[in-house]
C-alpha cells in the first residue's frame, strides 16, 4: 500500500489548489462594490414613502399607477388633491366621505375642506397614505382625498327637457370616441361657460364622470347633466327626429365652424377624438361636418380645447341673433 494512504500511521497530506484557480478566488474576494445606502435596497420599508414624498416636494405629478381590474358602474369615484377637492365641495358636489392623510400638514384648502364636509354630513374619515394611494389609483392626492357616489346619467331626451324648461333653444354637446375623463372634465367647464345644457356620452369607448372628470371639471360637473345613450348614432337619429341639427366637429370638415349657418337652431355639437376625428357612422348623422381654421403647423387640437373654440362660435353667433 503505498505511503499515507488508508491504514498508513501518517495522515495524509491536504491538497494544494487546482490549476487555475487563482483568479476565481480573487474574484469572489472583490465582493460586489459599496454597500448601497438603506434607502436603495429593495426591501427598505419606508423606500416607497420616501419616494412619494419627494415625488409631491417636486410636484411633478408622476406616480407608477398600480394595475387596474375592470371597475363596476356603481363603484364610487375619488377626487384627489387639495385644490379640486375644495373646488367640488364648494360645488355642492355629491360627496360620502372626505380622507384625510394621517400627520398631515395642514393649511387653509385642507380645514376649509374639513369644515365644509362636517357642514354637509359628509363623513371624516383619517387614514394612512398608502390607503389614499390606493383609493386614488397612484393619482397625486396631497393627502385629501373625496369619495363621490356613481353618477347617475340622465336619459338622452332629458337634455332636450332642460332647454325647454328653460325657454331656451336647445345647445347639446355630444362626444365620440372621447376617451380621456379630463378632457371630458374641460368639455363640461366650456358647455357650462357658453350654455350648454347637457353632455351626451356614448356607453362603450368613451370616457365617462369619473374622478378624473370631476376634477378637471372644477365643479361644474355638479351643475350640467350627462346623458349616455347605449347607441350614439340612434341617439343623434333620434335627436334629428325631434327637430335638433347636428354639426360635427372634425379636422378634415367641409366649412370652418364660423361660418356654419346653423349655429342658432336647435344645435348638437359632436366633437370627436384627437386622433381619429368622427367616425363613420356617426359623420353620416350630421347635417354638416366643420372644421376649426388653424395654422398649418398645427395638426389638430385636443378636444378639450376643440370644444371651447367651438363653443365659443355657438354663443357668439346666438348673442349676434339676439342683439339684431
Amino acid at each position: 500500500m503505498a505511503a499515507g494512504g488508508r491504514g498508513s500511521g501518517r495522515p495524509a497530506k491536504k491538497k494544494g489548489p487546482s490549476k487555475g484557480a487563482g483568479g476565481q478566488r480573487r474574484r469572489s474576494l472583490e465582493g460586489r462594490g459599496a454597500t448601497p445606502p438603506a434607502e436603495m435596497r429593495h426591501w427598505y420599508k419606508d423606500k416607497a414613502r420616501a419616494q412619494r414624498v419627494a415625488r409631491e416636494e417636486r410636484g411633478d405629478g408622476r406616480r407608477a399607477a398600480p394595475t387596474k381590474g375592470r371597475r363596476s358602474e356603481d363603484a364610487p369615484e375619488y377626487i384627489g388633491g387639495r385644490n379640486p377637492v375644495l373646488e367640488a365641495l364648494q360645488a355642492d358636489v355629491p360627496a360620502n366621505a372626505l380622507y384625510v392623510a394621517q400627520r398631515i400638514d395642514n393649511d387653509d384648502r385642507v380645514r376649509d375642506s374639513i369644515k365644509i364636509a362636517a357642514e354637509r354630513g359628509i363623513a371624516l374619515l383619517e387614514v394612512t397614505r398608502d390607503k389614499l394611494d390606493r383609493l386614488t389609483e397612484g393619482a397625486v392626492h396631497q393627502g385629501v382625498a373625496l369619495q363621490i357616489p356613481a353618477y347617475d346619467y340622465a336619459h338622452p331626451s332629458e337634455l332636450v327637457d332642460i332647454a325647454h324648461d328653460a325657454a331656451e333653444s336647445p345647445l347639446i354637446v355630444a362626444l365620440d370616441s372621447v376617451t380621456d375623463p379630463r378632457n371630458l372634465g374641460a368639455i363640461a367647464r366650456s358647455a357650462t361657460a357658453f350654455g350648454a345644457h347637457g353632455l351626451l356620452i356614448p356607453s362603450r369607448r368613451s370616457a365617462g364622470v369619473t374622478g378624473g372628470a370631476w376634477k378637471t371639471s372644477a365643479g361644474t360637473l355638479a351643475t350640467l347633466r350627462v346623458a349616455r345613450a347605449a347607441n350614439l348614432t340612434a341617439a343623434l337619429r333620434d335627436y334629428r327626429d325631434a327637430g335638433l341639427f347636428v354639426v360635427g366637429l372634425d379636422g378634415a370638415g367641409d366649412t370652418d365652424i364660423g361660418d356654419a349657418q346653423l349655429l342658432t337652431e336647435p344645435l348638437v355639437v359632436v366633437v370627436g377624438s384627437e386622433g381619429k376625428g368622427l367616425s363613420r357612422l356617426v359623420r353620416e348623422q350630421c347635417d354638416v361636418v366643420t372644421r376649426i381654421p388653424m395654422h398649418a403647423s398645427t395638426e389638430s387640437l385636443n378636444a378639450g380645447v376643440a370644444a371651447g373654440v367651438a363653443l365659443y362660435e355657438v354663443a357668439r353667433h346666438r348673442r349676434r341673433q339676439r342683439l339684431h
